[in-house]
């Protein structure tokens, strides 16, 4: 079976203009991204917070849920830097199932796409404009970050994608921060080889164009635990693993070494309501030791309205139809738990 072109696309300078950012947003994300960039460098002692549900499938709830987490921003900000989570399109382990706003904008019109790309661009504009925040989303398909590139002030590089050399190449030429998590067997090599790949000088095509970046020097590591060979969920945010991460991951060969802990998947074995206490464990472990507290720039937590998650005709506003998160009320003590014991 050969592969079915049904239609070009706009190329993502045409969605933009057609979908623009306001000139007054525009400026006061080049301010914010300046924050959030000297936090990564270790020049801001605060840390970022990036922090939304695991897939943001509406807008309604999706921005019930931001207008809430601002109030919240406002109020810890002289501690923490909050980007939420506005993740558009999911990785399918199978390959199927939902695979986020991007490919199911509309439950009675599927697949698509050219309404997908609006709908998320509209979903983050969204959120910008009336909540101020700027956004974090997943680069899952790296030709595809053009669409978002205006609005977004964190880019992650998922544990299934952080091999794959295009989504490297593509980082080293995205001028906010990259997480790179460690990949779901839990190598911390192959994550480190990946931040060094997108902190490099890299020349690669993409959309057709021959293309040379500077390399990201805010491009950092992700630790989300990991699933071991017996199929079971194992942690490494624990003191031991971020003091061996710390020993080897050094300004000599990289630069800004810095570390955000996802919370939840397989450092939680997926039970959200243990974020709480793996952030208050990293916080003493950064109590405990210098080295850790320069390395560990903030925390990854996956919350909604609801706690846990349904179905994807589950029909619960404001509950997960991915993984599983923390609800509304105990985000919102989280968040100032966090700020507490900075």
């Amino acid at each position: 079976m050969s592969m079915n072109f049904k239609r070009k696309l706009p190329i993502p300078a045409e969605i933009r203009e057609e979908m623009p950012l306001s000139a007054e947003m525009a400026q006061k994300k080049v301010a914010f991204d300046q924050e959030v960039a000297d936090i990564f460098r270790g020049e801001d002692k605060r840390r970022v917070l990036i922090i939304g549900p695991c897939s943001a499938d509406r807008e309604d709830s999706v921005l019930d849920y931001m207008n809430r987490l601002a109030g919240v921003a406002d109020e810890v900000r002289d501690k923490l830097v909050v980007i939420p989570r506005v993740y558009t399109n999911k990785p399918r382990t199978k390959g199927t199932g939902y695979k986020g706003l991007l490919h199911n904008p509309d439950p009675e019109a599927p697949d698509d796409l050219l309404e997908g790309v609006k709908a998320i661009r509209h979903m983050h504009l969204r959120v910008i404009e009336e909540t101020g925040f700027f956004t974090a989303d997943e680069m899952l398909y790296p030709s595809n970050y053009q669409y978002l590139v205006d609005l977004l002030s964190y880019v992650a590089v998922g544990a299934r994608s952080v091999e794959n050399q295009e989504h490297r190449l593509v980082a080293s030429g995205i001028s906010v921060p990259v997480g790179m998590k460690n990949p779901t067997a839990g190598s911390t090599t192959v994550m480190m080889n990946s931040i060094y790949a997108a902190q490099a000088k890299q020349s690669f095509i993409f959309r057709n164009w021959e293309v040379s970046t500077e390399g990201n020097p805010l491009a950092h590591a992700v630790l989300r635990g990991y699933i071991g060979l017996d199929g079971r969920n194992y942690p490494n945010y624990h003191y031991e693993h971020l003091e061996r991460l710390a020993s080897r991951y050094t300004s000599e060969t990289f630069e800004n070494p810095s570390v955000v802990v996802d919370c939840n998947h397989d450092n939680s074995g997926k039970r959200p309501l243990e974020q709480t206490r793996i952030c208050k464990e990293v916080l003493d472990s950064c109590r405990r030791n210098q080295d850790i507290a320069g390395m560990v720039k903030g925390f990854m937590v996956e919350s909604y309205l609801e706690d846990g998650n349904q179905s994807v005709d589950g029909g619960v506003y404001g509950k997960s139809i991915t993984d599983a998160c923390l609800g509304w009320e105990k985000t919102e003590a989280l968040i100032r738990q966090i700020a507490d014991r900075i």
